[in-house]
């Protein structure tokens, strides 16, 4: 902190910021407020009144006329002698600040701060109180103090730069508002050790009880935190803090910080936005804040200051137009680089902008920034309330463009990065990002957790559903566990679809990715079609054949079960209560059909056993049959004649052939019946 004695300044005093004249016409003691207006204690009748607001000043027109030129010219366009009313509206600082250029002009001593210097330094340019009048002149020396003084300290640039949002466009065209800006970034940026400034930052819990003390500054052997900036530079207007952020970006500030320093401001000044930064966010700022005590007010009065009269309506809509101020002013100052904030600040900032309207254009410049980042993401941060007409409950089609515009920013990471112009590779400089399959499968978690959260809405159509699953390629799913949990969801939320409408929901999911969990409960859910549970039990089966061909059972059940019990616990992530309970329900009968999946297992080898007993003897009857059915009957026939032409021989007399009866032979009848 600037600490003043004798100073001189071409010749010109400062004793302990106390800015005197020497020359004045009236001799007085000082000035006496009586009411709304303020007198001069003299005995000299006064013959000048200055109105400032609703402020009167009973002047003389001497000490006036001999150092502004502002009143000079009134009274001389005035053409009347006489005159002895003026009224100075437009002035900027109000009557404080005329107070004391009227104090300067009587000779009387006016005490300089960082409070009072801004508002005293335009007064002076719009009163003219210029070197041509009288040398050492109200614009000089409170000049000479700002480039002098203010801008050497840190606080004191913090104190003069929260005073000028009260003094636009006057401190701004004065340079004021720039010149403090880059003060303050310079100080930011500068290497805190060695450098003795006091700062109004928050303490840490461990520290000593000398971080609570605003006039001393930390000791050279203490480490300063990098974010010691912070909370001075939140104090200040949205206005302001894009200077400065905009000032310390050409500074060359890491890009880290200068995110961290937005999401601090954010904080702040909406309120709500970051629920793990409630401490910082109820911290609001109040008209009277007190920079050198650092009091806080506990309410937050609005991003800009503003004093309104009128109803609540009024008030709420005029904090909706700062808030969207604030919202559209950091979008614009976020830096380029990926992860210099976090997905999750600019998925709530995302959800702030589209409550209260932000300009399309920087609300699409966010949605593309969060698809830089998409895996980041959470499934709270996603669960966008839908502020248009829209008849969802969440909005869906937001979350379609954002994976969009990460699948978008995937593709062009992995086709060709070289090719990118050098435009493109500002964007991401320091992110280091390359092409990762892992962020696709991890985007493919999060869809299939947001889709089961959303499927309950009954107002959300199938057309929107299928889109928005079917948006991710299949090889960012490696198990289909949570689309299933998201189809079942959606069935049960609607019961009346038609059996075409459910086949249709079905398709979005490949059985053969299901795990064995999965598939035990698909066999047991009504919900599904037919052909669908058919198909599961199907791809079950060919799971079980594939494995007991390839290897035993012990070495396939190893390799097919150790990435299942990894896929139900991703199964349980993000699944809600109610299908919880479905599952825990069905859990003591999943328990009871694994028992009978392995004694089908056990039956199943020994059919196959069987199977072959029986192929081989299938075989050697087929190798019995060679000859044919004819041949096998003639041979049977002459075996039946040789027995019986020996029962003859044995039973009676033989007789010669000779001596046997003839056969005559059988007469044919012709008859033409």
């Amino acid at each position: 902190m600037w600490e003043s004695e004798s100073e001189s300044v071409d010749g010109r005093d400062y004793g302990n910021s106390v800015l005197t004249s020497s020359k004045h016409g009236v001799k007085t003691d000082g000035f006496e407020l009586r009411g709304q207006s303020w007198y001069v204690d003299t005995d000299i009748p006064s013959d000048l009144q200055v109105q400032v607001g609703d402020v009167y000043f009973h002047l003389h027109k001497y000490p006036l006329l001999s150092r502004s030129g502002k009143v000079n010219r009134i009274l001389y366009e005035s053409r009347n002698p006489e005159l002895n009313k003026i009224v100075l509206d437009e002035l900027p600082g109000g009557s404080d600040a005329f107070e004391l250029a009227a104090k300067f002009c009587y000779g009387i001593a006016v005490d300089l701060t960082a409070t009072n210097i801004s508002g005293l330094r335009c007064a002076a340019e719009y009163l003219e109180m210029t070197e041509d009048l009288e040398e050492g002149n109200l614009i000089f020396k409170t000049e000479a103090f700002l480039s002098y003084v203010v801008l050497s300290s840190w606080r004191d640039s913090i104190a003069v730069l929260k005073s000028c949002e009260k003094l636009s466009p006057w401190a701004e065209n004065l340079q004021i508002v720039r010149r403090c800006s880059e003060s303050i970034a310079w100080k930011a940026c500068a290497n805190p050790k060695g450098i003795r400034w006091a700062y109004t930052g928050k303490p840490p819990k461990d520290s000593s009880s000398k971080w609570n003390d605003m006039d001393s500054s930390p000791s050279r052997n203490q480490q300063v935190p990098p974010d010691w900036w912070f909370e001075d530079v939140s104090l200040l207007r949205i206005d302001h803090f894009v200077r400065v952020v905009t000032a310390i970006k050409v500074k060359g500030m890491k890009f880290e910080l200068i995110g961290a320093a937005i999401m601090h401001y954010a904080a702040k000044w909406l309120p709500g936005l970051i629920s793990d930064a409630a401490g910082a966010g109820d911290e609001g700022i109040s008209n009277g804040r007190n920079i050198n005590t650092g009091s806080i007010s506990s309410s937050w009065r609005g991003g800009l200051h503003m004093i309104v009269a009128g109803t609540k309506d009024e008030l709420s809509t005029v904090q909706a137009k700062d808030q969207r101020m604030i919202i559209e002013s950091l979008i614009s100052i976020i830096p380029p680089q990926k992860d210099s904030v976090s997905c999750s600040f600019l998925l709530q900032l995302l959800r702030m902008a589209n409550m209260l309207k932000v300009a399309p254009a920087l609300a699409t410049e966010l949605e593309k920034r969060v698809g830089m980042q998409f895996e980041q993401a959470t499934l709270a941060d996603l669960l966008i309330p839908s502020y248009s007409k829209s008849e969802t409950m969440y909005d869906v089609d937001l979350v379609q463009r954002l994976l969009e515009h990460f699948l978008v920013q995937e593709q062009m990471e992995s086709s060709s990065p070289s090719r990118q112009s050098f435009s493109d590779k500002s964007m991401y400089e320091g992110s280091h990002r390359v092409a990762n399959p892992n962020a696709k499968m991890r985007v493919a978690r999060l869809v299939d957790s947001y889709l089961t959260e959303v499927s309950r809405d009954r107002d959300l159509s199938l057309t929107k559903f299928q889109v928005l699953a079917e948006a991710l390629p299949e090889s960012a799913r490696t198990c289909d566990d949570g689309l299933y949990r998201a189809i079942d969801s959606y069935l049960k939320a609607h019961p009346m679809l038609s059996e075409h409408e459910r086949k249709r929901l079905c398709r979005l999911m490949d059985c053969q990715k299901l795990s064995i969990d999965a598939c035990m409960h698909a066999a047991q859910n009504e919900r599904l079609p037919l052909r669908v549970v058919v198909q599961v039990l199907f791809s079950e089966q060919l799971k079980i054949s594939n494995t007991i061909a390839n290897s035993s059972l012990k070495e396939g059940g190893e390799c097919y079960y150790q990435p299942s019990l990894s896929n139900r616990k991703s199964l349980l992530e993000g699944t809600p209560q109610s299908f919880q309970e479905g599952w825990t329900t069905a859990k003591k009968d999943i328990n009871t059909l694994k028992f009978e999946l392995d004694s089908v297992k056990t039956k199943y080898n020994g059919l196959q056993n069987d199977m072959e007993n029986l192929q081989r003897q299938f075989d050697k009857l087929v190798k019995q049959k060679q000859t044919s059915a004819w041949s096998s009957g003639w041979k049977k026939l002459s075996k039946f004649t040789k027995m019986t032409g020996l029962e003859n021989q044995n039973s009676g007399p033989q007789l010669n052939p000779a001596e046997q009866p003839r056969k005559t032979p059988r007469r044919w009848r012709n008859s033409i019946s």
